[in-house]
């Protein structure tokens, strides 16, 4: 057996995997984000060992004979958070997250360096790790002067499963202090950070072993033999891992609270200027490239919210087949924006707003809004040569036959739909303890998860929307003139 351990943002969530693949069972466990200040976010990282403790006991309670049988864990979760230990391996003060937006400043600074863009492969967006460390330096300095080890939040959850102070190259990635293309800490980039190499942890591939459960954890929990830990991965890179998008040519579309288009390379090919991340794959010798979009489901939810009507009761008055793109733009900049716009102060609007317009036209502007700005980022993927042939929808929205035709017909790609099951980043990091544990090749692993059907795009339509698309591209300057 093997576990797959996913700590997110807002909770922990803990696969029990068979040999086989299989999910045998599943139970997750929530904790707070603080937010002390405007644009902060923090956690305790007692509270991820404390979820970790009681979803692996509630998988000992009701999968006893399997959890017993346990031979290997592979972590996934949350990126770029900053873990700051002291001497002792003691946190010296809370975690910050991924969200959290204080050190702009400290991000542009050291995005401006040279050099930087140019090892990371990536711009030095504020809720990086590096800048985070800056910030600390500036605003806390005690704080800074007792850093011992800087570790991502799941390699915290690993010095507590271990003992060890390791990380992987999937989430190293996302520091900005990682050479992403040699796949190694640059001095360079942590000299740039303020920062020292005896201060990083280790590195793994996420197919590796990266330690052994410690022996009087592995008896509280009734383990008898050996049980290895993996690299495991970042969030994303562990998500590519659970649906087989390891080779050029294979990828995602995910549609959840934010928007994700991930694409897998065989090579290396940094574009930081169209604010694509570029990171080291889970697996060796891979890497994956990806835009993200701030608010896609999120766009329908807040839209859900001013209207009084659920999600998916706006999105069944469209019903399942797209006609013609409405006339009405939406840009879904309710956050700000990632790729391509690098534009944390850039917010959102409608465009052709009409005496006659009504509520499903502008349901059916939010959803052309969120596929057309998911399109950015198949274009900018498109400049660095990745290679899509199909894609798999993830996340709540892909459960929208609208959404998902939308989006085949914008990208002028077949998009496939899984078979209902669990194939996010959790059975990821199982199998990439599978991999560490039986050295199988991460493909024969790795595996798609079985289609349930694949969604064409619309020929009679993909003129128009591509029209329809260069227009919403023309709004973005207009809009950031004026805001």
């Amino acid at each position: 057996m093997f576990l797959g351990l996913d700590l997110g943002t807002s909770g922990l969530r803990a696969s029990l995997v068979d040999e086989a693949g299989r999910i045998v069972d599943t139970t997750e466990a929530s904790y707070p984000v603080a937010h002390p200040h405007s644009g902060w976010s923090e956690q305790d990282p007692a509270d991820w060992i404390a979820a970790c403790q009681g979803t692996m006991a509630a998988l000992r309670r009701t999968q006893p004979k399997a959890f017993a049988a346990l031979r290997g864990i592979g972590l996934s979760g949350q990126m770029h958070g900053a873990t700051l230990l002291g001497a002792d391996d003691k946190v010296l003060r809370p975690c910050i997250l991924w969200n959290d937006t204080r050190a702009h400043d400290e991000a542009a600074a050291l995005d401006a360096l040279p050099d930087v863009r140019r090892l990371s492969g990536n711009i030095v967006f504020p809720g990086f790790t590096a800048p985070k460390l800056l910030w600390v330096a500036a605003h806390e300095p005690d704080v800074f002067s007792a850093v011992a080890k800087v570790l991502l939040p799941k390699d915290y959850l690993r010095l507590w499963l271990t003992g060890t102070h390791v990380s992987e190259m999937s989430d190293a990635a996302g520091t900005s202090w990682m050479d992403t293309g040699a796949r190694a800490w640059s001095g360079t980039l942590l000299e740039a950070g303020q920062m020292r190499a005896e201060q990083m942890p280790d590195l793994v591939e996420g197919s590796a072993v990266s330690g052994r459960l410690r022996a009087d954890l592995a008896a509280e929990l009734g383990l008898a033999g050996s049980v290895a830990v993996a690299g495991g991965g970042g969030d994303n890179a562990a998500a590519a891992c659970g649906v087989g998008a390891l080779a050029e040519g294979a990828g995602f579309v995910s549609l959840g609270t934010s928007g994700v288009l991930l694409a897998a390379r065989d090579r290396y090919a940094p574009a930081p200027e169209t604010a694509l991340h570029t990171f080291c794959h889970a697996v060796p010798e891979t890497w994956y490239q990806m835009g993200v979009i701030l608010a896609a489901t999120d766009s329908l939810n807040w839209h859900a919210r001013i209207t009084g009507h659920k999600p998916a009761a706006l999105s069944a008055e469209l019903g399942t087949a797209i006609g013609a793109p409405g006339s009405l733009r939406f840009l879904p900049y309710l956050s700000g924006e990632r790729t391509p716009h690098n534009d944390s102060a850039i917010r959102g609007a409608f465009a052709g707003l009409d005496i006659a317009t009504e509520r499903a036209d502008m349901t059916r502007a939010v959803m052309e809004g969120v596929a057309f700005a998911l399109t950015d980022s198949l274009e900018a993927l498109k400049a660095t040569g990745a290679r899509l042939d199909r894609l798999l929808a993830i996340g709540g929205g892909s459960k929208s036959p609208y959404w998902v035709e939308l989006l085949a017909t914008v990208f002028g790609l077949p998009i496939d739909l899984p078979a209902q099951g669990d194939y996010g980043a959790a059975l990821g990091a199982a199998r990439l303890a599978m991999v560490a544990v039986t050295g199988a090749k991460p493909a024969e692993v790795m595996t798609p998860p079985p289609v349930a059907r694949t969604v064409a795009p619309r020929a009679d339509l993909t003129p128009a929307y591509r029209e329809a698309y260069q227009g919403f591209r023309a709004l973005y300057p207009a809009l950031k003139a004026v805001t």
